[in-house]
């Protein structure tokens, strides 16, 4: 019964540090808080087996406290950040591969261009820039030429387009000076006619 106790109580725990620790998925990690949620799982686990319940969550207590530290000191100096978490690479600029910065992350061409294809970006050359940042994704900004259309631009487009199409229709309805019989009615002008029609 006792086993029981402690697993549930672990769980609680478990889950009450990981809330104090932030809520990033695997994906959003840096290196630090990766080693230290898997040394939480170990941690926690390790009193089922064992008896010493207390101090399996004091230890996994002791190392949420360090990640929030950490993150503070990133929040504070930027030579932490760089430290701790790294700064993103650039890997295609204007459209080119910086194959330094590939060898320097380890990453080949096939793997890049794969996570290009993810990002539905099928040449290369429509890439401005770039970057695999610290968390392992893929940032990236497109040429003025292959960006898609926003919303907004579409709706400045048609407004231009509207307006257009308004000037030309009134050039083809607004009544010509000479001819337009139903226009001097509107307009109660008279025209001065030959004698021989009066």
């Amino acid at each position: 019964m006792s086993f029981i106790w402690k697993s549930f109580l672990l769980i609680l725990a478990g889950i009450f540090l990981l809330r104090i620790a932030g809520r990033k998925s695997i994906s959003q990690m840096t290196l630090a808080q990766t080693v230290v949620m898997i040394s939480l799982g170990t941690i926690i686990v390790q009193p089922i087996v064992e008896k010493s319940i207390i101090r399996a969550i004091i230890g996994a207590a002791i190392f949420v406290v360090s990640i929030v530290t950490l993150e503070y000191l990133e929040l504070k100096f930027n030579f932490m950040e760089k430290f701790i978490t790294g700064k993103s690479k650039i890997v295609i600029q204007n459209g080119t591969l910086n194959i330094q910065n590939l060898k320097k992350l380890r990453l080949t061409v096939d793997q890049l261009e794969m996570r290009l294809r993810n990002h539905g970006i099928t040449k290369m050359e429509d890439v401005k820039t770039a970057t695999i940042e610290p968390n392992g994704l893929l940032g990236y900004e497109l040429n003025d030429d292959a960006k898609p259309l926003t919303v907004g631009e579409f709706k400045k487009l048609l407004a231009s387009h509207s307006s257009f199409l308004q000037n030309v229709d009134q050039q083809q309805h607004s009544p010509s000076e000479k001819g337009d019989i139903f226009g001097e009615i509107h307009h109660a002008t008279t025209q001065n006619h030959p004698d021989y029609l009066n």
